[in-house]
């Protein structure tokens, strides 16, 4: 059924509970931006998704909404915004609540579920409004929106690192417990020597006996393989989840070093290994991610998930496509090196960085110096807006974490701007003159 409507705010007051108008602070930056956000037009296009008018009524559109701008702006699970909220009469107020609520809105199942309904065009549409609301209030430019900054990183994936000795006992021990669901009698499930293996086999790594931790790589790999074949044997029709586990299983145990798309992990095989070049952190296991901002004032205009790792320059057309979708078509893009030989042709005008400086017009070397500000923004998507580790399931999960995380980013910094205003205007009333006034007695 069609979502249910937010209450409506009237002049009607209840004696038996607290409104929230009477309880907080007008000009606080929450309540601002709850007015510059066009919440009709989201609950028009998250309405679509709903097909059926018959039914319990769904959660309203502006509450899941205004949840997924606070988990991704404070980098919270979806429990903790749901216990934050109870606790907080501005994030009800921004969910379009009347009174004070003293009970938790939703089961926080319930925005998983959300999430999947609207897929990677609804957080989209969330990364659009953002972008919407900074030009009511004024906090984003036209102007700015004519450069922008394309640049990749790495998405992590949350898994733990992948090696083949663990990759062996989780895949053998996902087979054991679908087995054990499934009533299949095994001949044997290898717990408890698997589990001692595993201990053996990170022990002699450690202390570089490489043989003899190869020797238990090599029974592990071994025990998988038995418990693949029992499997196959005494279960001749298996449902859907073992048909997947079992191929995901076989290609463990069949891939080799120097393999190409090799599974990293049992529950998320889409997981590329990416190397980025960096010191610390030579291997990256996630996805790649295009990330798009405008040169001036660091707002996020785009957040796209690649799989397969490809080339830098091979995103760029569809990056370009994701910020002409969301804002407007921009007139310059500035990428690095990396985006050599990308191919694009058209109207935009795209500035490649380059070794070799001094032949460059200094107004174009004047903008492609402020390329380098998407790092640091980039930096903060991951610190603070949970790009570092992505723990929504699957490719869809990683496109919508990689949108809605550029989302907080910018919820974050329409606030800032908002709390800058206030102190402003605070500021230049206490620098106002003081006049005396005198009663007549």
């Amino acid at each position: 059924m069609k979502p249910k409507k937010p209450p409506q705010l009237n002049r009607q007051h209840d004696l038996f509970r607290s409104e929230l108008l009477n309880m907080i602070n007008p000009g606080h930056p929450l309540v601002t931006l709850s007015k510059a956000v066009d919440w009709k037009r989201l609950d028009e296009v998250f309405g679509e998704t709903y097909c059926s008018d018959n039914g319990r009524p769904a959660i309203s559109t502006r509450l899941m909404v205004a949840l997924h701008y606070l988990k991704y702006t404070y980098d919270l699970s979806d429990e903790e915004v749901v216990q934050g909220w109870l606790e907080n009469p501005y994030w009800q107020y921004l969910s379009g609540m009347k009174f004070f609520q003293h009970k938790i809105p939703i089961n926080p199942s319930s925005m998983t579920r959300w999430r999947n309904r609207i897929g990677e065009a609804g957080g989209e549409e969330l990364l659009k409004e953002t972008i919407g609301a900074g030009l009511r209030v004024k906090a984003i430019k036209t102007s700015q929106l004519k450069r922008i900054n394309v640049d990749t990183t790495v998405q992590e994936k949350d898994i733990r690192f992948p090696t083949d000795a663990r990759l062996y006992d989780r895949a053998r021990q996902r087979l054991v417990d679908t087995a054990k669901a499934q009533d299949i009698e095994l001949r044997q499930n290898y717990n408890r020597v698997a589990r001692n293996l595993v201990c053996q086999q990170s022990r002699y790594a450690h202390a570089r006996q490489m043989k003899r931790a190869r020797a238990c790589t090599r029974k592990l790999k071994t025990y998988l393989g038995r418990v693949i074949r029992d499997i196959e044997r005494k279960c001749t029709e298996p449902d859907k989840s073992l048909v997947s586990l079992l191929a995901v299983s076989k290609r463990i145990v069949s891939q080799k070093r120097n393999d190409k798309k090799k599974v990293y992990s049992v529950h998320e095989p889409s997981v590329d290994c990416i190397s980025k070049g960096k010191a610390h952190k030579r291997y990256e296991f996630g996805c790649k991610v295009s990330v798009a901002a405008t040169s001036r004032g660091g707002w996020f205009v785009g957040a796209l998930a690649f799989h397969g790792n490809p080339y830098d320059g091979h995103t760029l057309s569809e990056s370009l496509q994701q910020v002409m979708r969301l804002s407007r078509s921009p007139e310059q893009v500035y990428v690095d090196q990396g985006y050599r030989g990308h191919g694009l042709d058209g109207d935009i005008l795209v500035h490649v960085d380059k070794r070799r400086r001094g032949r460059t017009a200094r107004s174009v070397w004047r903008w492609m110096k402020r390329r380098a500000a998407i790092e640091p923004g980039i930096g903060h998507l991951k610190q603070e807006h949970r790009m570092d580790r992505n723990r929504l399931k699957g490719m869809a999960g990683d496109r919508i974490n990689a949108i809605l995380s550029a989302a907080g980013m910018n919820f974050r910094k329409l606030l800032k701007f908002l709390a800058d205003f206030l102190c402003l205007f605070y500021l230049l009333g206490l620098l106002r003159p003081r006049t005396v006034e005198f009663c007549a007695v």
